[in-house]
């Protein structure tokens, strides 16, 4: 969605990501979603896994394994210089904001593309064995556990990055692009102040349901869902997101839950938004700002 975005409005467009996603491993700060979202607008993403760079390769990974390291969490050898660069500046003093800045600029990116904030703030998952973090969960277990809880560990004690604030207040167009609401979106809002500053923007706000009939169109949202008492399906988004959107855009095959969804005060329009090429990213990108 972000890519369609760019693709349409690249010097106008600011990109908000998730961080609490990061973690540190093999001494090294990791920023996955930020990571991808780079590499995706760079035109460097791996097309076919989603995530990593295209062409990269896993010989580092292999040898660290015949030493016997940790390898459930694989670094590709052209994705660990991010990491590298990262820890480095941030060793320096140098804040997750200008670090990410610094990584656009180097991609020639012309979007800000901004942290949600500077400090960690690790999402944590509670399951029948009880809490753990968030890369433990999605891919140490390959997300199979059932989720009875989320928590977002010091959110409320700390704010947005700074131009997080600014970006929001200056926006015409606030759009949400598929995103998981539990893992994806919730730790931005759940930040400090958040829901004071998401009701201070003027702007319009429109988010693309990732759900297509009662499947995720990617990752465990469909089983997170169940486990957390939610209908299976775009209405089930919409009761998440109802005090956040002005307006939701769920697949056209979901058109039978428009009258629930819009007893809930969200306007719903119906498109297909499955996004296979860049021109299905395109044309969605353009109903997210249109609508």
């Amino acid at each position: 969605m972000s890519h369609g975005l760019y693709r349409i409005h690249p010097r106008d467009l600011t990109v908000i990501v998730n961080t609490g996603d990061d973690f540190r491993l093999h001494g090294l700060f990791i920023s996955p979603d930020l990571d991808t979202v780079l590499y995706t607008l760079a035109e460097w993403a791996d097309p076919v896994q989603g995530w990593g760079l295209q062409g990269d390769t896993q010989i580092c990974a292999q040898q660290l394994a015949r030493l016997g390291g940790e390898t459930w969490f694989r670094l590709g050898d052209l994705d660990l210089a991010t990491h590298l660069f990262r820890t480095q500046r941030l060793s320096q003093g140098a804040t997750l904001s200008q670090v990410t800045e610094e990584l656009a600029r180097a991609a020639g990116l012309q979007v800000r593309l901004l942290p949600m904030c500077d400090e960690p703030v690790p999402t944590q998952l509670r399951l029948a064995s009880g809490w753990v973090d968030f890369q433990d969960y999605f891919v140490r277990r390959q997300h199979s556990d059932p989720v009875l809880e989320c928590r977002y560990q010091g959110a409320d004690q700390t704010p947005p990055a700074a131009g997080v604030v600014e970006a929001l207040m200056a926006a015409e167009r606030i759009v949400l692009a598929p995103s998981n609401p539990f893992l994806s979106l919730q730790p931005i809002f759940s930040l400090r102040g958040f829901e004071t500053l998401w009701g201070s923007c003027s702007a319009r706000k429109v988010a693309v349901s990732p759900m297509i009939g009662q499947a995720a169109v990617k990752g465990p949202l469909a089983s997170l869902l169940a486990s957390l008492g939610q209908p299976v399906n775009s209405l089930g988004i919409a009761r998440l997101l109802q005090n956040w959107i002005h307006v939701l855009i769920l697949d056209e095959g979901d058109a039978a839950l428009v009258p629930d969804i819009e007893k809930l005060g969200i306007q719903a329009v119906c498109i297909p938004t499955l996004m296979k090429t860049n021109q299905d990213r395109d044309r969605l990108a353009r109903v997210a700002l249109d609508v």
